[in-house]
Formats: structure tokens, C-alpha cells, sequence
């Protein structure tokens, strides 16, 4: 066995940043890479351009039971350090509308810059090493792959994702050697996920994006309120109000198993309900056509496909399948198309400030794999990045 050595199972992000901490430290590191390539995710984050983290960078916007872990994470290491590492490395960015992203928009400049360092460092990478167990003695860790390859060493740092895009090597498999050491795994389900909607109005309108304000409806009680971008799809609604109110309703359909939910959208929030029933009101005097009714309120296709409620309906009426439209969901969509992972290892059972696991001396997590998920915008890859390095600097 080397001595001093640490294996990073899983070369994403975290595990990137874990590696990096430990090879300017002076000590040896190898990563273990299931998939023939590192920083499979990274490419596709930002849709391409990599919104490395975001300008508010602080807990308060992870979800509850991890807010405390985050907090010692990003004391240690935060935005400004996140920053001073990455230009470090040579990487200029910038910000937009809060967001931060490299100043070439490439997520591949990011994953070059990384790959730099580690060729700088002589770190190694051991490809298409799939971890199947590790074995614990007085002489240290012992992390054996499926084809029998097995690297002593005295510390492991397991960073091998969620569940999310499982063709980039994030299939889950990694939260058996947390569950094998005795953690306990809140069950992974898609966040940030398009929502699936039995409704011929997704299917008429499917393509059609428009401004809309949305409420999550759970078991009859409102749970979130959400503002943003809605888009109809032939499987039901997306766009970044719908993604931004998946979280909530995917833990209740995924992991607490309840049927009783559904999303109420407001199709014209710029308008009130009184003002938009004088303004039907007015059209239906000047005898406006119903299939004309919505122009210039709501883009032309939803004149000719909502024409039905005028003709059955009183104004008022009319008015609320507009304003107060509600729509049963039926599922959400699955890993391929969420882009986060809500779940994982629970955050009490890792030390604050280090992330060492609290059962197994020596056995260290960091990133998706754990009960940890924030907000879009850049804080789930700002997660990545601090608490990769965080675990890398501990003794």
C-alpha cells in the first residue's frame, strides 16, 4: 500500500476538486472513474456552458435537513474560494442575473482546465474501474473493482453522484458502499424533472411557451408558488416554473406515494382577474369571434385551441379555466431528463466541516451522493466543487 494514499471513487466535480485539494497538499491521490471519460456532467451542465455556481452562494437555499452540513462546508471553502481556485487554474467567468459561468460559455473549458491541473499534479486515474466493494483492517482500505483490481490505501472519498443522467455513470450504484458501512439512504428521486399531465391541452399546445405563475397542489393544500417560463409538451408541462416546483411534488409522488396532485397555473399573471374579465367582457360586447377572444393576450394558438370555453361558458367562468387552470399530475419524468438527484445519504450521519463518514473512520462523501440538493442556478455544481475540496483537505 502507498502510504498516505487516497482514492476518489468517481471523477465528476466533486471528486475533480477532491483530488486536485489532495495533490497541492503533496499527497498521493488516485481517482477511480467508472466511465471511460471524467467530467461527463460537467459538459452538460448550463446546457453546455456550465453555470459553475451562483453569486449568492450561501445554505439558505439547499434543502432543510442539509442546511447545517452545508453551512461548514462553504465556511471552509465558499464562493470566493470557489472563484480564487477556479482562476487559479486560468479560468475567467462572469456573472448573469446572479448566475456564473466561464467567460468562453464552454463547459469543456472548465473540464480542460481541471484535466491541466491534474496532469500538473501526476494525479492518475484508473478508467472503467467500477467499485464493487471495500474491505476494512488494521492496515488500512481496500477498494476493489468488478474485475477483481484491487488498490490499498488509507482513505476513500466517494463522490459518485446521484442518480441523474445514468448513461454519464450516475446510476446509484455508489450508494451501496455507503449502505454497506451501515448508512442510511433517504430514497433518490428526479428533481428538477418535467411533470407528466393527462390533458388535451398539453397535447393541442405542445410547443407553446408562455409566462405563467404556478401552484403546487398537494392533498388539497397549496405547497409551493412558483413564477416563470411554462412550457406545454405532448407528455404534460415543463419550462423553468414547472422545473422550479418538481422537487416538492416528485417526493410526494416518488418517494410518499400520494395520487392526490395537482399544478394550478395562471396562464396571464400580468393580469388580474377583474381586468381581464372587464377586457372579455368588452371583446364579447364588440362581438369578438371566441376562437379571437385571447388576441393579443395569449399567443394565436391558444385563441383557436381555448375558443371552447367562451362558447360554453359565462365570462367568469371563462375566466377562471384561464386564470386558475388545473391539471392532475400523473408522474414526472424519469433520470434521463431530471437534472438533480433529491436524496441520498443522510447529512447527520457526516461530520460537519469534514464530511467523514460518522460510521467508518477513514470513509469520506461528497457531492450528489448526498441527502443534499439546491436550487438551480448554479448551487448544486457550487456543492460539488466545495464539498469535493472540503473532503480533500482533511487529514
Amino acid at each position: 500500500m502507498v502510504k498516505d494514499l487516497t482514492v476518489v471513487i468517481g471523477g465528476g466535480a466533486a471528486g475533480l476538486l477532491a483530488a486536485i485539494c489532495i495533490g497541492r497538499q503533496g499527497k498521493p491521490v488516485i481517482i477511480c472513474e467508472k466511465t471511460g471519460q471524467l467530467g461527463k456532467k460537467i459538459l452538460a451542465t448550463g446546457n453546455g456552458r456550465c453555470n459553475l455556481l451562483n453569486d449568492d452562494l450561501n445554505e439558505l437555499h439547499y434543502n432543510s435537513n442539509a442546511i447545517d452540513l452545508v453551512k461548514s462546508v462553504f465556511t471552509r471553502f465558499g464562493k470566493v474560494e470557489i472563484l480564487d481556485f477556479f482562476r487559479s487554474l486560468g479560468l475567467e467567468v462572469y456573472s448573469q442575473e446572479g448566475r456564473i459561468f466561464p467567460v468562453t460559455n464552454q463547459a469543456a473549458s472548465v473540464l480542460k482546465v481541471l484535466e491541466m491541473e491534474l496532469r500538473r499534479l501526476s494525479i492518475p486515474v484508473e478508467y472503467s474501474f467500477d467499485c464493487a466493494s471495500r474491505a476494512f483492517s488494521n492496515r488500512g482500505i481496500s477498494v476493489i473493482s468488478k474485475t477483481g483490481k484491487n488498490i490499498e490505501c488509507e482513505k476513500v472519498i466517494v463522490t459518485g453522484g446521484g442518480m441523474t443522467y445514468p448513461a454519464f455513470g450516475s446510476d446509484g450504484s455508489t450508494y451501496e458502499i455507503a449502505r454497506k458501512i451501515g448508512h442510511t439512504i433517504i430514497q433518490p428521486v428526479p428533481s428538477v424533472v418535467p411533470l407528466r399531465v393527462k390533458d388535451s391541452l398539453c397535447h393541442n399546445l405542445q410547443g407553446q411557451k408562455i409566462s405563467a405563475v404556478v401552484k403546487s397542489v398537494i392533498d388539497g393544500r397549496i405547497s409551493s408558488i412558483v413564477k416563470g417560463e411554462l412550457l406545454f409538451t405532448k407528455y404534460g408541462l415543463s419550462g423553468t416554473c414547472i422545473l422550479d416546483s418538481s422537487e416538492v411534488i416528485s417526493i410526494a409522488m416518488n418517494r410518499l406515494h400520494k395520487t392526490d396532485i395537482s399544478v394550478v397555473v395562471d396562464m396571464v399573471p400580468f393580469i388580474d382577474k377583474e381586468g381581464l374579465l372587464h377586457e372579455i367582457e368588452r371583446r364579447k360586447k364588440d362581438r369578438w369571434l371566441d376562437e379571437e377572444m385571447l388576441t393579443g393576450i395569449l399567443p394565436n394558438k391558444f385563441s383557436t385551441t381555448l375558443k371552447g370555453i367562451f362558447e360554453k361558458y359565462d365570462a367568469n367562468t371563462s375566466i377562471g379555466l384561464i386564470k386558475d387552470r388545473h391539471f392532475q399530475v400523473t408522474g414526472t419524468l424519469g433520470w434521463n431528463e431530471a437534472e438533480f438527484t433529491s436524496g441520498g445519504i443522510r447529512t447527520d450521519e457526516i461530520q460537519f466541516g469534514t464530511l467523514e463518514s460518522r460510521l467508518q473512520k477513514g470513509v469520506y462523501f461528497a457531492g450528489e451522493i448526498l441527502d443534499v440538493n439546491g436550487k438551480r442556478g448554479g448551487y448544486n455544481l457550487g456543492w460539488a466543487w466545495a464539498s469535493g475540496y472540503v473532503a480533500g483537505q482533511t487529514k
